[in-house]
Protein backbone atom coordinates (compact mmCIF):
# COMPACT_ATOMS: atom_id res chain seq x y z
CA UNK A 1 0.00 0.00 0.00
CA UNK A 2 1.14 3.42 -0.17
CA UNK A 3 2.50 5.56 1.96
CA UNK A 4 3.97 2.78 3.80
CA UNK A 5 7.99 1.73 4.12
CA UNK A 6 8.87 -0.07 0.77
CA UNK A 7 10.17 -3.18 1.83
CA UNK A 8 11.75 -6.33 -0.72
CA UNK A 9 13.10 -9.82 0.48
CA UNK A 10 14.37 -12.31 -2.04
CA UNK A 11 16.07 -15.27 -2.40
CA UNK A 12 17.97 -17.13 -5.36
CA UNK A 13 19.93 -20.37 -6.15
CA UNK A 14 22.84 -20.52 -8.51
CA UNK A 15 23.98 -23.83 -9.57
CA UNK A 16 26.66 -24.89 -11.81
CA UNK A 17 25.49 -26.32 -15.54
CA UNK A 18 26.87 -29.57 -14.52
CA UNK A 19 24.53 -29.86 -11.24
CA UNK A 20 21.38 -28.64 -12.44
CA UNK A 21 18.69 -28.70 -9.33
CA UNK A 22 16.63 -31.98 -9.48
CA UNK A 23 12.90 -31.18 -10.80
CA UNK A 24 11.30 -31.64 -7.02
CA UNK A 25 13.88 -29.44 -5.19
CA UNK A 26 13.13 -26.56 -8.26
CA UNK A 27 9.66 -27.02 -8.09
CA UNK A 28 10.34 -26.52 -4.05
CA UNK A 29 12.17 -23.37 -4.16
CA UNK A 30 10.55 -21.43 -7.57
CA UNK A 31 7.10 -22.23 -6.44
CA UNK A 32 6.84 -22.47 -2.56
CA UNK A 33 9.48 -20.50 -1.91
CA UNK A 34 9.24 -17.84 -4.78
CA UNK A 35 13.35 -17.29 -4.95
CA UNK A 36 14.92 -17.22 -8.16
CA UNK A 37 16.50 -20.63 -9.54
CA UNK A 38 19.19 -20.08 -11.89
CA UNK A 39 21.89 -21.94 -14.29
CA UNK A 40 25.45 -20.43 -14.37
CA UNK A 41 28.90 -21.83 -15.33
CA UNK A 42 30.81 -22.19 -12.20
CA UNK A 43 33.31 -23.94 -13.94
CA UNK A 44 33.90 -22.03 -17.68
CA UNK A 45 33.70 -18.52 -15.95
CA UNK A 46 33.55 -18.22 -11.97
CA UNK A 47 34.15 -14.45 -12.35
CA UNK A 48 31.24 -13.45 -14.53
CA UNK A 49 29.32 -15.97 -12.25
CA UNK A 50 30.15 -13.84 -8.98
CA UNK A 51 29.67 -10.51 -10.70
CA UNK A 52 26.28 -11.69 -12.24
CA UNK A 53 25.04 -12.82 -8.25
CA UNK A 54 26.51 -9.57 -7.17
CA UNK A 55 23.77 -7.85 -9.56
CA UNK A 56 21.07 -10.02 -8.63
CA UNK A 57 21.86 -8.61 -4.60
CA UNK A 58 22.28 -5.18 -5.96
CA UNK A 59 19.14 -5.09 -7.57
CA UNK A 60 17.32 -6.40 -4.68
CA UNK A 61 18.27 -3.33 -1.85
CA UNK A 62 18.35 -0.85 -4.89
CA UNK A 63 22.24 -0.47 -4.65
CA UNK A 64 23.14 0.01 -0.79
CA UNK A 65 24.70 -3.22 -1.72
CA UNK A 66 26.46 -3.46 -4.67
CA UNK A 67 29.00 -6.43 -3.65
CA UNK A 68 28.38 -9.64 -1.55
CA UNK A 69 31.01 -11.72 -2.98
CA UNK A 70 34.73 -10.18 -3.09
CA UNK A 71 36.85 -11.22 -6.01
CA UNK A 72 38.01 -14.85 -5.99
CA UNK A 73 35.56 -16.16 -3.43
CA UNK A 74 33.59 -17.98 -6.47
CA UNK A 75 36.11 -20.65 -8.16
CA UNK A 76 35.86 -23.40 -10.56
CA UNK A 77 35.03 -25.82 -7.57
CA UNK A 78 32.17 -23.99 -6.91
CA UNK A 79 29.11 -26.17 -7.10
CA UNK A 80 25.75 -24.08 -5.57
CA UNK A 81 25.33 -20.55 -4.21
CA UNK A 82 22.42 -19.69 -2.20
CA UNK A 83 21.39 -16.45 -1.16
CA UNK A 84 19.25 -14.05 0.45
CA UNK A 85 18.47 -10.17 0.07
CA UNK A 86 16.54 -7.91 2.31
CA UNK A 87 16.00 -4.03 1.57
CA UNK A 88 14.29 -1.86 3.80
CA UNK A 89 13.52 2.27 3.87
CA UNK A 90 11.09 4.15 6.20
CA UNK A 91 10.38 7.56 6.99
CA UNK A 92 9.73 8.42 10.66
CA UNK A 93 5.94 8.64 11.54
CA UNK A 94 5.30 12.29 12.81
CA UNK A 95 9.06 13.98 11.97
CA UNK A 96 9.92 13.43 15.44
CA UNK A 97 13.47 15.25 14.15
CA UNK A 98 14.15 18.70 12.32
CA UNK A 99 17.53 18.90 10.69
CA UNK A 100 18.00 22.27 11.94
CA UNK A 101 18.64 21.15 15.68
CA UNK A 102 20.80 18.41 14.60
CA UNK A 103 24.51 19.37 16.66
CA UNK A 104 27.26 17.46 17.16
CA UNK A 105 28.03 16.00 20.67
CA UNK A 106 30.17 13.76 22.11
CA UNK A 107 29.90 9.78 21.87
CA UNK A 108 31.06 7.76 24.72
CA UNK A 109 32.95 4.78 23.39
CA UNK A 110 33.35 1.63 24.96
CA UNK A 111 37.38 2.20 25.82
CA UNK A 112 36.73 5.86 27.68
CA UNK A 113 37.35 7.85 24.14
CA UNK A 114 35.49 10.46 23.05
CA UNK A 115 34.13 11.09 19.82
CA UNK A 116 31.77 14.39 18.69
CA UNK A 117 29.05 13.09 16.32
CA UNK A 118 26.25 14.44 15.05
CA UNK A 119 23.20 13.98 17.14
CA UNK A 120 19.33 14.21 16.64
CA UNK A 121 17.33 15.91 18.94
CA UNK A 122 13.24 16.77 19.24
CA UNK A 123 11.30 18.41 22.07
CA UNK A 124 8.34 16.10 21.15
CA UNK A 125 6.84 13.34 23.83
CA UNK A 126 8.42 9.91 22.84
CA UNK A 127 7.78 5.91 23.15
CA UNK A 128 10.23 5.33 25.89
CA UNK A 129 9.99 2.82 28.96
CA UNK A 130 12.45 3.01 31.68
CA UNK A 131 13.65 -0.46 33.53
CA UNK A 132 16.25 -1.58 35.59
CA UNK A 133 19.46 -0.75 33.97
CA UNK A 134 18.52 0.10 30.56
CA UNK A 135 15.72 2.08 28.82
CA UNK A 136 14.16 1.32 25.72
CA UNK A 137 13.29 3.83 22.66
CA UNK A 138 10.18 3.04 20.59
CA UNK A 139 10.65 5.11 16.93
CA UNK A 140 7.95 4.22 15.00
CA UNK A 141 7.94 4.38 11.13
CA UNK A 142 5.00 5.72 8.72
CA UNK A 143 2.95 3.19 7.41
CA UNK A 144 -0.04 3.10 5.21
CA UNK A 145 -3.30 3.34 6.97
CA UNK A 146 -4.95 0.05 7.54
CA UNK A 147 -7.45 -0.90 5.90
CA UNK A 148 -9.87 -2.52 8.56
CA UNK A 149 -12.67 -4.12 5.90
CA UNK A 150 -9.70 -6.30 4.63
CA UNK A 151 -8.51 -7.72 7.70
CA UNK A 152 -10.35 -11.13 9.12
CA UNK A 153 -11.48 -12.66 11.33
CA UNK A 154 -14.32 -10.33 12.16
CA UNK A 155 -13.04 -10.57 15.82
CA UNK A 156 -9.70 -9.97 15.38
CA UNK A 157 -7.75 -7.05 17.79
CA UNK A 158 -7.51 -4.29 15.57
CA UNK A 159 -4.46 -3.42 16.86
CA UNK A 160 -2.91 -6.39 14.61
CA UNK A 161 -2.32 -4.22 11.61
CA UNK A 162 1.55 -3.81 10.85
CA UNK A 163 3.52 -1.43 12.16
CA UNK A 164 7.23 -1.39 12.22
CA UNK A 165 9.65 0.82 14.24
CA UNK A 166 13.15 1.13 15.04
CA UNK A 167 13.67 0.56 19.06
CA UNK A 168 16.79 1.03 20.53
CA UNK A 169 18.03 -0.26 24.10
CA UNK A 170 20.33 2.30 26.03
CA UNK A 171 22.03 0.76 29.13
CA UNK A 172 22.38 3.39 31.82
CA UNK A 173 26.20 2.33 31.93
CA UNK A 174 28.32 3.70 29.63
CA UNK A 175 29.87 0.49 29.67
CA UNK A 176 26.63 -1.86 30.09
CA UNK A 177 26.05 -2.71 26.20
CA UNK A 178 27.45 -6.01 26.25
CA UNK A 179 25.71 -6.92 29.60
CA UNK A 180 22.69 -5.89 28.67
CA UNK A 181 22.77 -7.67 25.13
CA UNK A 182 23.29 -10.71 26.90
CA UNK A 183 20.13 -10.05 29.58
CA UNK A 184 18.22 -9.67 26.03
CA UNK A 185 19.29 -12.86 25.04
CA UNK A 186 18.38 -14.68 27.95
CA UNK A 187 14.96 -15.98 27.37
CA UNK A 188 12.78 -15.45 24.32
CA UNK A 189 10.48 -12.32 24.17
CA UNK A 190 12.53 -10.37 26.48
CA UNK A 191 12.56 -8.06 23.45
CA UNK A 192 8.85 -7.69 22.88
CA UNK A 193 8.13 -7.80 26.57
CA UNK A 194 10.00 -4.41 27.47
CA UNK A 195 9.44 -2.47 24.30
CA UNK A 196 7.30 0.99 25.49
CA UNK A 197 3.73 0.96 25.56
CA UNK A 198 3.05 4.51 25.89
CA UNK A 199 4.19 8.30 24.74
CA UNK A 200 6.33 10.38 27.87
CA UNK A 201 7.19 13.69 28.25
CA UNK A 202 11.22 13.49 27.92
CA UNK A 203 14.15 16.45 29.45
CA UNK A 204 16.47 15.76 26.95
CA UNK A 205 16.29 13.94 23.95
CA UNK A 206 18.97 13.03 22.00
CA UNK A 207 20.31 10.32 19.59
CA UNK A 208 22.98 10.01 17.06
CA UNK A 209 22.89 9.96 13.43
CA UNK A 210 24.55 6.97 11.99
CA UNK A 211 25.76 4.54 8.70
CA UNK A 212 26.92 1.12 9.62
CA UNK A 213 27.70 -1.41 7.55
CA UNK A 214 29.31 -4.68 8.37
CA UNK A 215 30.46 -7.41 5.63
CA UNK A 216 32.31 -10.91 6.42
CA UNK A 217 32.25 -14.63 6.69
CA UNK A 218 30.11 -15.87 9.64
CA UNK A 219 31.13 -19.91 9.36
CA UNK A 220 32.87 -19.44 13.21
CA UNK A 221 30.08 -17.31 14.30
CA UNK A 222 27.33 -20.50 13.02
CA UNK A 223 29.43 -23.24 14.30
CA UNK A 224 30.25 -21.43 17.59
CA UNK A 225 26.11 -21.29 17.76
CA UNK A 226 26.54 -25.07 17.04
CA UNK A 227 25.59 -25.64 13.38
CA UNK A 228 28.81 -27.58 12.34
CA UNK A 229 26.87 -30.55 10.04
CA UNK A 230 26.74 -28.47 6.97
CA UNK A 231 30.06 -27.65 6.86
CA UNK A 232 31.11 -31.42 7.15
CA UNK A 233 31.54 -34.25 4.70
CA UNK A 234 28.36 -36.05 6.53
CA UNK A 235 26.33 -32.99 5.47
CA UNK A 236 26.40 -34.16 2.38
CA UNK A 237 23.87 -31.87 0.12
CA UNK A 238 24.11 -33.66 -3.26
CA UNK A 239 20.42 -34.28 -3.34
CA UNK A 240 19.47 -30.86 -4.02
CA UNK A 241 20.91 -31.04 -7.47
CA UNK A 242 21.62 -33.62 -10.72
CA UNK A 243 24.79 -35.84 -10.16
CA UNK A 244 27.84 -35.12 -12.37
CA UNK A 245 29.62 -38.74 -12.19
CA UNK A 246 31.90 -37.55 -9.76
CA UNK A 247 30.08 -39.08 -6.66
CA UNK A 248 31.87 -35.53 -4.38
CA UNK A 249 29.49 -34.75 -1.91
CA UNK A 250 28.35 -31.39 -1.87
CA UNK A 251 29.06 -28.95 1.54
CA UNK A 252 29.14 -25.82 2.51
CA UNK A 253 32.57 -24.40 2.40
CA UNK A 254 31.67 -20.59 3.28
CA UNK A 255 28.92 -18.53 4.89
CA UNK A 256 28.70 -14.46 3.73
CA UNK A 257 26.84 -11.77 5.15
CA UNK A 258 26.98 -8.26 4.43
CA UNK A 259 24.59 -5.54 5.80
CA UNK A 260 24.32 -1.69 5.54
CA UNK A 261 22.24 0.47 7.97
CA UNK A 262 21.53 4.06 8.11
CA UNK A 263 19.48 6.36 10.22
CA UNK A 264 18.75 10.08 9.94
CA UNK A 265 16.43 12.57 10.09
CA UNK A 266 13.94 11.03 8.16
CA UNK A 267 13.99 7.63 8.73
CA UNK A 268 16.04 4.45 7.87
CA UNK A 269 17.50 2.61 4.87
CA UNK A 270 18.69 -0.93 5.55
CA UNK A 271 20.10 -3.77 3.64
CA UNK A 272 21.29 -6.84 4.36
CA UNK A 273 22.55 -9.93 2.13
CA UNK A 274 23.74 -13.59 3.19
CA UNK A 275 25.20 -16.15 0.50
CA UNK A 276 26.08 -19.41 1.42
CA UNK A 277 28.69 -21.04 -1.26
CA UNK A 278 28.80 -24.58 -1.41
CA UNK A 279 31.76 -26.78 -3.35
CA UNK A 280 32.73 -30.02 -3.81
CA UNK A 281 33.57 -31.46 0.13
CA UNK A 282 36.45 -32.80 2.23
CA UNK A 283 0.79 -13.24 27.31
CA UNK A 284 -0.42 -10.03 27.84
CA UNK A 285 1.87 -7.35 29.49
CA UNK A 286 1.59 -5.18 32.51
CA UNK A 287 2.08 -1.39 32.10
CA UNK A 288 4.28 0.11 34.63
CA UNK A 289 4.15 3.84 35.48
CA UNK A 290 6.71 5.89 34.20
CA UNK A 291 8.55 8.25 35.85
CA UNK A 292 6.76 12.03 35.02
CA UNK A 293 9.80 13.12 33.00
CA UNK A 294 13.60 11.21 31.74
CA UNK A 295 15.90 11.60 29.81
CA UNK A 296 17.11 9.70 26.55
CA UNK A 297 20.93 10.28 26.01
CA UNK A 298 22.10 7.68 23.00
CA UNK A 299 25.40 9.22 23.53
CA UNK A 300 27.69 5.88 24.44
CA UNK A 301 27.04 2.10 22.92
CA UNK A 302 23.64 0.64 22.14
CA UNK A 303 21.56 -2.23 20.86
CA UNK A 304 18.88 -1.39 17.87
CA UNK A 305 16.40 -3.67 16.40
CA UNK A 306 13.85 -3.22 13.55
CA UNK A 307 11.26 -4.65 14.90
CA UNK A 308 7.16 -5.45 13.31
CA UNK A 309 5.31 -4.76 16.46
CA UNK A 310 2.43 -7.24 15.74
CA UNK A 311 4.08 -10.12 15.27
CA UNK A 312 7.51 -9.23 17.27
CA UNK A 313 9.34 -10.20 14.55
CA UNK A 314 12.93 -8.30 14.20
CA UNK A 315 13.52 -7.46 10.72
CA UNK A 316 17.46 -5.99 11.32
CA UNK A 317 19.70 -6.00 14.47
CA UNK A 318 22.57 -4.97 15.66
CA UNK A 319 24.55 -2.51 17.94
CA UNK A 320 26.22 1.36 17.45
CA UNK A 321 29.71 1.04 19.53
CA UNK A 322 30.89 4.26 16.84
CA UNK A 323 28.67 6.31 15.36
CA UNK A 324 31.42 8.10 13.06
CA UNK A 325 32.30 4.84 11.73
CA UNK A 326 31.04 3.18 9.22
Amino acid sequence: ASGGPCIAFACGIWSDLTRRLKPAFREAVVGTYKAEASTVDFRGAPEASRKQINAWAAQVTRNLIDSVLPAGSISRATQVVLGNAMYFKGKWQDQPFDKRYTAHKPFHRLDHSQVDVPFMQSWKSQFVAVHDGFKVLMLQYKMAAPNYQEQAPSNSDRCGYTQFSMCIFLPDAHDGLLGLLDTIASRPGFLQDHLPRQRIALGEFRVPKFKLSFHSSVVAILKKLGLALPFCLEGDLSDMVEDDGSGLPIVVEDVIHKAVVEVNEEGTEAAAATMVRKGIGCAPRGRRPPPPEVDFIADHPFAYYMVEEATGAVVFAGHVLDPSKE
